[in-house]
């Protein structure tokens, strides 16, 4: 597979592509939408096999599918546009370059659960996307695609953009949901869910700014357009976000189901002079891959059973110039410092985590500290109160399990093997 699918990439390199003129002008998926019965609609994105492209994965129709009907309750449409995981790049450019796909697939999403209120709830620190979803809402606006009667029916719809204030929980869907309402920034318990008590509790739907981006297409093209791409149970496109020593990194839309080695080969290949070590198939928060993986199928079940996690394809590459040790250092403070600290596990362990392998890569450890860290890993591991704690040790079991001699070598040769004053000892160039 060398072919890439271009749709919401497609007018991206284009003048003027996050404009309404740029984009198409007159939202014609939407006002097809409006036109249809909503339960067509959430059968439609069922048929289509789409599955979150947040990092979970879990079939988007489904999810729609959950909101109770004629309860007597408002619906609510929230999108999680708090993208921050390091290395995890793909709806901040999206929302820069084609930003009315979102607003028009919030549109059609918000028809199809009966909200007429819709969310977009974005990272506060990128400014620069703020001010461009919100100049795409406001165009939308004034064209009449948004308000009251749009395209001339009897639906109304508000579409509200919120920033956030910089926590990386946030973007768990819970706590994003405590900071729309104005509380500290914490996951909640579950259940109940959001679908039946959700924002202001009521039943409310949370999806990533891909899944909503990539519902457009979905209604003008038809589900079996989109399920023709992809695996049998992964199907459709996702951008995958290509970088660091990469020839040519960057955003490279195409079907679920290709292998780095074609992501790879499209891009040039590993910086020239150098070779692939390790990477991240689903960004910081999933288990690392070495080169052996490169041709393990980049969807759900593939790479699930190769021992990771598809995530936001945020596919981070790192040649041998690197330490190991000291990128699962820097990710680590990472998560200690972004814990919100609401369980012990992970306010407690992603600390200590932090403190033991800055020894480790320093050079003062000694091998029993590589069993400390793999036993706070595991009393973190399923034991935290959402899915942040699982992603934090991630790449902790990962690496110890694929470079146990590379944390080795840092304690016989007393410092970081990569470190130029000691590069001989290790043989690195």
């Amino acid at each position: 597979m060398t072919t890439l699918t271009p749709v919401l990439t497609k007018n991206w390199d284009t003048q003027g592509s996050f404009t309404l003129d740029g984009y198409g002008g007159d939202y014609a998926a939407a006002r097809k939408a409006v036109g249809m019965d909503p339960d067509a609609i959430i059968q439609a994105v069922k048929d289509s096999g789409l599955r979150g492209r947040g990092g979970a994965g879990f079939p988007t129709g489904m999810k729609w599918g959950f909101i109770p009907q004629n309860d007597g309750k408002p619906h609510y449409l929230v999108v999680n546009a708090d993208e921050s995981e390091p290395g995890t790049c793909k709806d901040i450019p999206l929302m820069m370059a084609n930003p009315h796909s979102l607003v028009e697939g919030v549109i059609i999403t918000a028809y199809a659960i009966r909200a007429n209120y819709a969310f977009i709830y974005i990272r506060g620190e990128v400014l620069h996307v703020i001010r461009r979803v919100m100049a795409a809402v406001r165009e939308a606006y004034d064209k009449g695609f948004i308000g009251s009667g749009i395209f001339g029916s009897g639906y109304d719809l508000e579409v509200v953009v919120h920033t956030g204030a910089g926590a990386y929980i946030c973007g768990e869907e819970t706590a994003l949901l405590d900071s729309l309402e104005g509380y500290r920034g914490q996951p909640r318990l579950k259940p109940p869910f959001p679908a039946i008590a959700g924002l202001y509790a009521a039943p409310t739907v949370i999806n990533n700014v891909e899944s909503i981006a990539s519902v457009p297409s979905i209604v003008a093209n038809g589900a079996d357009w989109f399920a023709g791409m992809g695996t049998e149970k992964s199907k459709g496109f996702g951008i995958f976000s290509l970088s660091g020593h990469v020839t040519r990194p960057g955003q490279y839309e195409a079907p679920l189901g290709i292998t780095l080695r074609e992501v790879l080969d499209m891009a040039g290949g590993v910086r020239a002079g150098h070779q692939l070590k390790f990477w991240t198939p689903g960004g910081s928060s999933t288990p690392i891959f070495t080169a052996e993986h490169l041709d393990v199928p980049l969807d759900f079940e593939a790479v699930g059973a190769a021992g990771s996690m598809l995530g936001t394809r945020a596919l981070q590459i790192f040649d041998e110039t690197t330490c190991v040790v000291r990128a699962v250092l820097r990710w680590t403070e990472f998560y200690a410092h972004e814990s919100c600290g609401k369980c012990t596990p992970c306010r407690e362990g992603t600390f200590w985590l932090k403190q033991v392998l800055k020894r480790m890569e320093a050079g003062q450890g000694t091998e029993d500290d590589i069993a400390t860290i793999t036993d706070i890993g595991d009393n973190i591991l399923g034991k935290s109160f959402c899915a942040f704690g699982d992603g934090a040790v991630s790449p902790i079991h990962s690496s110890v399990k694929y470079f146990r001699d590379e944390y080795l070598k840092h304690f016989e040769i007393g410092g970081c093997p990569f470190d130029p004053a000691k590069s001989t000892v290790w043989g690195v160039a």
